[in-house]
């Protein structure tokens, strides 16, 4: 079960999300000239779990029992609206600063062929195309990280050239060397993506763990910056 955060963690903009839209067609996307970040995983990794913790919140982000079943994009609005009790609130369209969104988990084992054809054009699509879409967090596995799945959704955003920053989940349930050669091996295979030139692309990645609140901070970090927001903004919301 999810609870409030420790009081040791300060507050963060990202407890402002609140659910905003789903769309399962492309023209139904958002049209807000606003940055979003996209989270992105398979569906057994904890996506969803890491989105309700960084957000401090038990529901936000829906984890379905079946894989792959949840073929909707989720979209989360940042601002609009104010924290904690008046999160109920009418949402101030005019005020959103950012959306998170919530990909599609892409675990196809109880997914039809038609129905894993319209995921693939419609997750693809938002990935390559979006042009609100200034980063993606990819969410792995740390015992299992880069399934051809992982590596099918970093060859499709990487060519955007936009940033990838990667939770490694679940780190809990490593031990130090274990973690240090998941993170060894992340490393190694985020920096073999270049541009043109040969420059590596703008991919992080950090050591996640949901149940164990270890890298909230850096995360909290990473997103906000991705999404150009400051920590000071929370005092003026």
């Amino acid at each position: 079960m999810l609870g409030c955060l420790s009081l040791t963690y300060p507050m963060s903009l990202l407890w402002q999300a609140r659910f905003f839209t789903t769309v399962n067609q492309l023209s139904d996307l958002p049209n807000y000239k606003v940055p979003e970040i996209a989270f992105a995983g398979r569906s057994n990794a904890g996506k969803s779990t890491a989105i309700n913790v960084l957000c401090n919140q038990k529901k936000l982000a829906f984890a379905s029992k079946t894989p792959g079943r949840t073929q909707h994009i989720n979209f989360f609005s940042i601002g609009g609206a104010h924290v904690g009790q008046h999160r109920k609130d009418p949402t101030r369209v005019d005020e959103i600063k950012c959306f998170l969104v919530d990909l599609p988990g892409y675990g196809y084992a109880e997914v039809s062929g038609d129905a894993k054809f319209h995921w693939q054009e419609l997750l693809g699509r938002y990935v390559q195309m979006r042009e609100q879409l200034t980063a993606l967090v990819l969410i792995m596995d740390a015992r299992r990280p880069f399934t051809e799945l992982d590596v099918e959704m970093l060859e499709w955003f990487a060519p955007t050239g936009k940033p990838i920053h990667c939770l490694l989940s679940k780190s809990d349930k490593l031990n130090r060397t274990q973690s240090t050669d998941a993170l060894r091996l992340a490393n190694t295979v985020l920096s073999s993506y270049v541009d043109e030139s040969g420059t590596p692309l703008p991919f992080s990645v950090q050591l996640f763990s949901a149940l164990k609140r270890t890298g909230m901070e850096e995360a909290d970090a990473q997103i906000r910056a991705l999404l150009g927001l400051t920590l000071d903004e929370v005092a003026s919301d």
